[in-house]
């Protein structure tokens, strides 16, 4: 991978985690209001997985990813950052503990982020075959 694009990237993960931000203020201030929070989570989780799409959907137009190989280490980078920033900065930052950061790993009581973090790693992948 040419290294303007694995940096090209790996900046872009900074985007990605701003339309996260954007898309829990979303479910904060509108929807979240309104329904029970695990269906918020739900609803977030799924908005969230459209917004990161869209983002690199966009992002693959702009400097399209080269080949399959190249979108698999994009994923990873991207999955390894994501989990590193919510764990490292959710608890020594914020200081959520430990169990209250696992909590949304809970496929079996409905808590669905893991699903995003599947996401976040195969996208640049599924993209990279969506281009013609």
């Amino acid at each position: 991978m040419p290294t303007n694009t694995l940096l090209i990237y790996a900046l872009a993960w900074v985007g990605l985690s701003i339309v996260g931000i954007l898309n829990g203020m979303l479910r904060v201030y509108t929807y979240g209001r309104l329904l029970p929070e695990l269906r918020a989570h739900q609803l977030s989780t799924l908005t969230g997985i459209l917004l990161f799409g869209l983002f690199t959907w966009l992002l693959n137009r702009r400097w399209p990813i080269a080949s399959a190989g190249q979108a698999v280490t994009i994923g990873l980078l991207w999955l390894a950052l994501t989990v590193a920033f919510e764990f490292l900065f959710g608890h020594y930052v914020i200081g959520h503990p430990w169990s209250r950061l696992l909590h949304d790993y809970n496929l079996g009581a409905g808590r669905v982020w893991a699903l995003v973090l599947l996401w976040v790693a195969v996208a640049p992948y599924v993209m990279f075959r969506l281009t013609p």
